[in-house]
């Protein structure tokens, strides 16, 4: 509820602020949105710590959970670069931002799908 709280105040006081001082309106979005980031970081390490335990006590591989757990880190930053992007109205950045963290999500996964594939050529009779 809070975050939603500060969300909504926020948007508020930049819709106010647009019409007179629109970079001022810009930084607010920026700062609001960083903030809500930051005030995020311990939940997201609570669920990475949760999820390695369950890992771990799967006995899985844990490069292929980092790997995964980086692939989503990556996922979820290219969403915010992209959002402040088009904030700013900056539409073309935004897709170039976007484009630039699939690439990235699929080279990160390469590993994962090498494995996957080999496991199914491995299952197949010969």
């Amino acid at each position: 509820m809070q975050i939603v709280g500060i969300g909504l105040i926020a948007t508020f006081l930049t819709l106010v602020l647009k019409e007179h001082q629109p970079v001022v309106a810009f930084l607010l979005v920026i700062f609001v949105g960083a903030s809500i980031f930051i005030f995020l970081i311990g939940k997201i390490q609570q669920v990475i710590e949760t999820l390695e335990k369950i890992a771990a006590n799967a006995h899985l591989n844990m490069v292929y959970v980092e790997t995964i757990l980086k692939i989503v880190g990556v996922a979820y930053i290219a969403e915010f670069g992209v959002q402040i992007a088009r904030d700013a109205g900056q539409g073309a950045l935004a897709s170039k931002l976007e484009l630039a963290g699939k690439v990235l999500i699929l080279v990160m996964a390469i590993p994962i799908i090498t494995a996957i594939i080999q496991a199914v050529l491995g299952l197949m009779p010969r």
